[in-house]
Order: C-alpha cells, then sequence, then structure tokens
C-alpha cells in the first residue's frame, strides 16, 4: 500500500466515514454514511484522491474525465487540473442532473473540450447500486463520447459492480469498505 492510500485512509475515515443508521440515496438502509465531499475538498484530500485515481488512468489512451454533480465536481476538477501538472492532460466535464433548460439545454459542461467519439473515464465517490452511473454512461453516450470505465473512491460492495458490469462497464476503486477501514489503522 502506497503512503498516498494510508494517508488517503485515514483522511476519510477522520472527515468522511460516519457509522450508524442512514438511509442512502439507493434508498437502502445502512449502518455507515460516506460523505468523500468532505475529503475531497480538503486540500490534501483532493490532491491525494486525484494522485490516485491519475495512478489507475496512466496508459490509459483517454480524452479526459467526467462524472455526475455534486459529488464527482471535485473529483474531476482535481484530476484535470493535475494531470496537466503532470504534463499527461486531461480535460473534465461534469454532468448534470437536470438540462441546463435554456441555451443548448445541456446535460454535460464541458464538453467543448472534447471531439465527438472521444473516449473517458467517470469518476464517482461511492458507489452503491451503480444506478447513478448507469444514468450518467447514458447522458455521456448521448453526447457523442465513448465511455471506458469508472473508477470510485469507495466501492460499497453492494451490486454497484456487478450491475456495471452487466452494461460493459468495469469498475475501479481505491478501497472498498473493508479496504478503507484496513488501510486507515
Amino acid at each position: 500500500m502506497s503512503d498516498y492510500t494510508s494517508r488517503l485512509a485515514r483522511l476519510l475515515l477522520e472527515l468522511s466515514y460516519v457509522e450508524g443508521e442512514v438511509t442512502l440515496t439507493s434508498g437502502k438502509k445502512s449502518d455507515y454514511y460516506f460523505d468523500c465531499k468532505q475529503t475531497a475538498l480538503h486540500p490534501e484530500g483532493g490532491w491525494l484522491i486525484a494522485n490516485l485515481f491519475l495512478e489507475m488512468l496512466q496508459g490509459r489512451d483517454i480524452a479526459g474525465v467526467g462524472g455526475m454533480t455534486l459529488g464527482a465536481d471535485p473529483l474531476v476538477s482535481a484530476v484535470s487540473v493535475l494531470s496537466y501538472e503532470k504534463n499527461c492532460p486531461l480535460a473534465a466535464f461534469i454532468i448534470r442532473k437536470k438540462s441546463k433548460g435554456h441555451g443548448t439545454n445541456q446535460y454535460l459542461e464541458g464538453l467543448k473540450n472534447f471531439p465527438s467519439g472521444s473516449r473517458v473515464v467517470l469518476l464517482e465517490d461511492v458507489v452503491t447500486t451503480g444506478g447513478t452511473l448507469l444514468t450518467s454512461v447514458e447522458r455521456v453516450r448521448d453526447a457523442g463520447l465513448q465511455v471506458d470505465d469508472v473508477l470510485c473512491v469507495l466501492d460499497r460492495e453492494e451490486g454497484g459492480r456487478q450491475r456495471l458490469a452487466q452494461a460493459g462497464l468495469n469498475l475501479g476503486s481505491i478501497f472498498t469498505r473493508a479496504q478503507l477501514l484496513a488501510a486507515g489503522r
């Protein structure tokens, strides 16, 4: 395990991981909540996540990264900025939950940075069932881009990986819950 991974685990456990019964976006009950935005918006946390995602993206022939607002906003921004600094520039885009409703009425922001047919990877903070990601993939493909894979900070291991695989997508994660708890010790 890299120093980045162990340091990120400690930050995630300190800032983003809360034990206790909650209802998730999927409607499922859980014994913990994972609010990755708290860590992704922390200066070191965002930097660590971006570095680890860039390691996972190394060697892939992609034009950029994107994700559904709001959870992916700090992730795609940090990866895009750091990729430029590391001389492997990746553009970023954000997927709206609802179309703009005026002007171009688009779902994607940042689309002008991508020629039609560009290959991209979606980033997500936490994956539970994969439902939000499947909606995201549909919107990205409708906009003329090719989705290669999905990367997340935390895979809750509650069916999302399998659901994405059924749609032909691979899911890579920095952590599963068990890995996060073990790495944070």
